[in-house]
Order: C-alpha cells, then structure tokens, then sequence
C-alpha cells in the first residue's frame, strides 16, 4: 500500500482517537492518562501492531520541548498565587535541593548496584530527578486525588519549577563527559544564569502578554488564543537564546498572567487546558514510538531495582531532608514522598545523551523510560489511596449539573454556588420569595427533574431541585444556611395545655 498524505491524516487521527478513549477508561481503572499515551504509542510503533517506523531522538527531544512549554504555561496560567504564596519556599526548595539530592541518591545506587562510573550515574540520576508537570497536573486535577491544605498546589509548584535544575544537571554532566577536565563547579555559575535570567524573562514576559491582550483590541476574539500561543514560544525561545531556562520563563509567565486581569481570560485558561491535553498526547505518543519494547526486556531487572529505589530511598529521604526547615506533620511530608511521578520530562531528557553520543546513552534511555513505567503504574495508581490512608485526601465535590455552563470573571468578587436541596431542608415547599435570600444572591437558573428555567418569585421549592446562584463568597455560607438548614418539628402541646 503506498502511503499517501490522506491515509497519514487518518492514521494520526485514529492514534489521537485511540489516546482520548482510552483516556476516559484510565480513569475508572486509576491508570494515569501518561501510561495509557506511552501505551498506545508503543503498539503503534515498529515493533507494534501499528508498524510506525520512528528512531530519531533529535525530533523527539523537539516535539518533547515545544510540548513541555505549553504544558508549563498551562499550568503556571491555571494556578492561583493564593495557594502557592504560603508555601513558595518550600515548593522552591524542592524544586533544587531535592533536585540535586534525589540525583545524588540514585546516582550513587547505580554506581554501587550496576557499577557505572560516577558521572555516569549522577547523569542517570540527574535525568530523572525531577518529578514531570503533564503527570503530577493530570493525576492531582482529578476527583480521585484531591488532597487537604496546600499539599496541591505545593506539589504542582515543585513540578512546575523543578525541571530547569534537572535540565542544568543534565547538560552540565554531558559536558564534563564529552570534555575531559571540565569539573562539575563549572555547572554552579551556569545555573544562577539560567535560573536568573529565566525568572526574569518569564516575569516580564507574563507581563507583556497581559499588556498585549488587554491593550491590542483585537478585533476578532479567535485572535486571542493565537496570540497567547505565539508569545509562549517567543517567551521560550527568547529566554533560552539569552541564556535562561525557558521552561521555568514560560512557568512563570503563565503564573503571572493567570493572576492578573485579562480580557477573555476564563475563556483563555479553557483553551490552553485543551492545547495542554493535545501536547500530552503527541508528547507521549512521540516518546512511546520512540521506544523499542524488545530493548527494555534486558534492563528489567536493574531498571525495577532503580525504579524501586527512586521510590522508597531515594525520594523520601529527599524530601525528608529538604523540608527539615519547615514544621510540618509528619504524614503530610510522608504523601510529597509519595507523590514523586516521573513522566515525559525524564524520557525527553533521556534523549540528551543519545543525541550528544555519550557512551551507554541507549542503556540510560531504556533504563529510564522503565523507571517512568513503573513510577506511573506504581504512584499514579495510588496516590488516591494513600491519601486516604494518611488521612490527607479532601472530600469530593458534587458533580455540577447546572454551573458548568456558565463562566463568571475570575477577576470579580462575584462565584457560581450551586445547590441540590435536601427533603429535610427548610427551604422545601416555601416560594421563592419566601426564601429570605441575602441582597447580592440571586437564582439564575433551577432545574426540576429534566426542565431547567429561570424561576419566579412564587416558584416552589421543593426536595431534589438544583438551584444555581450567582453571588459573592461572603455571602455563600448565609445562602447555604438560609436553603439547607433543617426543619424543626414545631412543638406538639400536651393534653395539659
């Protein structure tokens, strides 16, 4: 059959059909959405029923780049500088200590256990120390895994900020491989550089993108979106020519425009959720072609053992040390142990010694991409459960029938409160009217049964009914109570009365 450009557009399609569905089955299983992506492009490889021809790691490590900026961005712009201010420390230590230390940790193992030469292992070590942002805000933004306090946003910080000092490691490593009498010092200046200049762009940079969207008045609103993705790579690529690291440029910038007031910026935040999701998907299916499942049969072994001591040793003792200035409890520190996903950003970084021609590159690949296997099967299946063990998992949420349809500037005081009315509540048989709802709450929308329409003052509540607010968040709790609170049984007089 002659491989015409239609019949490539169909198969690429069906890869991307085949990752969304089974996407939606890796939720029930508790699979994360990264293995079933690095699944699906194995079989669709060489050595798969797909048949897909692909062993370049120069094109990979660029799909890999250019996937991992948008990533980055997306969650930088979906995060709220509330939640990450009390614990920016923190989140910042991990980030770097615990970077170098986890490299440290397991590259001494390698040395120890598989007898590689010290550089060696410190590269192993390095390439995944970091834990990966697609993984860590795909697995913690789901309702199975939602976590007390500010253990959320304290991990995606850490996975948000930690892959420059991996990346730093990484190139410094090769180099003094490839350049005999270069010493590991010469990576210290080299990393203040890139992490100062990569603050700084991604901080004006976010800053510009405000400026921009707010001020050009474009006068298409498709136009948008377009411009948002355009400065992601400029902020990107500009940084790193400098001399910066432009992930953590375009983490920042991401971070710098969700916090700030931006036209059409609900509307923003929603598409580059989807361009995240979309650079999960080629990402991983790149990377999964990319792999030869005949080659990882012969480091099984040493590749569960590393996994395993990723996992048990060297993580938790990472964290453990890294966090010694903080006062936190014990169980809390115990589940950041835990949650140490490991996804694209090692098997990207895999690709660097393959592509530079450092010897027992192609054995730190396939020892790595077996490491991320089992990190994702191992902690994306039971981060859930050992929150709940630990007793830091959050309750769930209500599925929203009514509030996901409609957008409220984020930038405003007003929120969307939607409530399912008990038969026990107060509310059950008064009108609306009768409600004595608080100035600035107002119903826009009920549903009873399968019928969804505004109601009028004289509407009945009753049990069952979805009611959706519009209103502010110090008047929330007074709505709850006024609707839900129980009915007292009035008194019934005595036959002495």
């Amino acid at each position: 059959m002659i491989l015409t450009l239609e019949l490539m557009l169909v198969g690429i399609a069906l890869l991307f059909l085949i990752s969304i569905v089974a996407n939606k089955f890796s939720e029930r299983l508790g699979v994360p959405a990264l293995l079933i992506f690095l699944v699906v492009g194995m079989l669709a490889g060489s050595e798969g029923p797909g048949g897909i021809p692909f062993d370049d790691p120069a094109i990979a490590q660029i799909i890999g780049i250019v996937a991992l900026a948008y990533i980055l961005f997306s969650g930088g712009l979906d995060t709220r500088w509330e939640q990450i201010q009390p614990i920016l420390w923190p989140g910042i230590a991990l980030s770097t200590v615990g970077v170098v230390l986890t490299a440290s940790l397991l590259g001494g193992f390698a040395v120890l256990v598989f007898g590689f030469s010290p550089l060696t292992g410190l590269l192993l070590g390095s390439v995944v120390a970091s834990t990966d942002a697609a993984a860590v805000f795909s697995v913690l933004r789901t309702a199975r895994a939602r976590l007390q306090g500010n253990l959320r946003p304290l991990l995606e910080l850490e996975s948000g900020s930690n892959d420059p000092v991996a990346v730093l490691l990484t190139i410094g490593i090769i180099g003094v491989i490839l350049i005999p009498g270069t010493s590991l010092l010469a990576v210290v200046p080299m990393f203040v550089q890139q992490m100062a200049v990569g603050g700084l762009f991604g901080y004006g940079m976010g800053h510009a993108v405000v400026f921009l969207i707010n001020r050009l008045k474009l006068e298409f609103e498709g136009l948008y979106p377009v411009l948002s993705l355009t400065m992601v790579l400029l902020t990107y690529g500009l940084t790193a020519t400098l001399g910066g690291n432009g992930f953590l440029a375009v983490y920042i910038a991401g971070l710098i425009m969700g916090n700030s007031i931006v036209l059409h910026k609900k509307s923003l935040i929603r598409f580059h959720d989807g361009i995240a999701w979309l650079m999960q998907i080629v990402m991983f299916l790149a990377l999964g072609l990319l792999v030869f499942p005949s080659s990882l049969l012969p480091v099984a072994v040493p590749g569960i053992l590393a996994a395993l001591f990723l996992l048990l040793v060297a993580r938790p003792v990472a964290v453990m040390i890294t966090l010694l200035p903080w006062k936190m409890p014990i169980r809390e520190k115990a589940l950041i142990s835990w949650v140490g996903l490991r996804g694209a950003v090692p098997i990207i970084l895999a690709t660097y010694p393959l592509v530079a021609g450092v010897p027992n590159a192609e054995a730190i690949f396939n020892l790595v991409f077996f490491i991320v296997l089992v990190s994702a099967l191992v902690h994306g299946t039971s981060i859930p459960s050992v929150a709940r063990w630990l007793g830091l998992a959050a309750p769930l949420e209500e599925t929203r029938k009514l509030s996901r349809e409609f957008d409220v500037n984020p930038d405003t005081p007003s929120e969307l409160l939607e409530l399912v009315i008990p038969p026990d509540a107060s509310a059950v048989g008064k009108q609306v009217v009768d409600l004595g709802l608080p100035k600035g709450a107002l119903i826009i929308l009920m549903q009873k049964g399968d019928e969804r329409f505004v109601p009028g003052g004289s509407t009945v509540i009753e049990a069952g009914d979805t009611l959706l607010f519009l209103t502010t968040g110090d008047l929330a709790d007074t709505v709850r109570t006024r609707l839900l609170c129980r009915e007292e049984p009035e008194d019934v007089p005595g036959p002495d009365a």
